[in-house]
């Protein structure tokens, strides 16, 4: 089993066999802005911590269920001034 590391940068060949899906799942997949990636000489390079977020989900829902309680948490402190 590979394991897809946080820190290293994947083409989308590479990203591709790792999530085992097809060429046009992964363009659609950029285009959608659902994997997150940069173009780097006309070619895709994509972080592994953006497939290990498109694979879990559930860890960027909690991360913005975080957020999301900290800015409320924010605006009723600051709201008195």
């Amino acid at each position: 089993m590979v394991e897809i590391n946080q820190n290293e940068v994947y083409t989308t060949s590479e990203a591709r066999s790792l999530l085992k899906v097809s060429n046009s799942t992964i363009k659609r997949l950029l285009k959608h802005g659902i994997l997150r990636a940069n173009k780097v000489g006309g070619q895709y390079r994509i972080l592994g911590k953006e497939l290990l977020r498109a694979v879990s989900p559930s860890i960027e829902r909690r991360a913005v269920h975080i957020y999301q309680d900290m800015k409320r948490k924010f605006k009723q402190k600051i709201k008195p001034w």
